[in-house]
This record gives structure tokens, sequence and C-alpha cells, in this order.
């Protein structure tokens, strides 16, 4: 690895100096994501 690249992955994974995902779009996006996948799924779970 490259000298520039050891600080910066010890830096994130120590959890200092970088910005985090927000929780609101995380858990908005995934709940989201939940819904959309709900409606694929009884969209095409007709009896036939």
């Amino acid at each position: 690895m490259s000298n520039n690249v050891l600080p910066a992955v010890s830096r994130i994974a120590e959890g200092g100096n970088h910005e985090s995902l927000n929780p609101l779009v995380t858990g908005g996006s995934a709940f989201v994501i939940l819904l959309l996948l709900l409606f694929v799924t009884t969209r095409f779970n007709r009896d036939r």
C-alpha cells in the first residue's frame, strides 16, 4: 500500500474525520426499497 493510504484507512477504521450516513436517509431509503419489494411481490403473486 502507498504511504498516503494507510493513515486514511486507519482514521476511517477508528471512526474519526469522516462523514457518516444520516440515519434518517438510511432508514427512509430502506423503507422505500421494502415497500417496492412488497409491491412487486404482491403484483406478480396472482393465483392462476
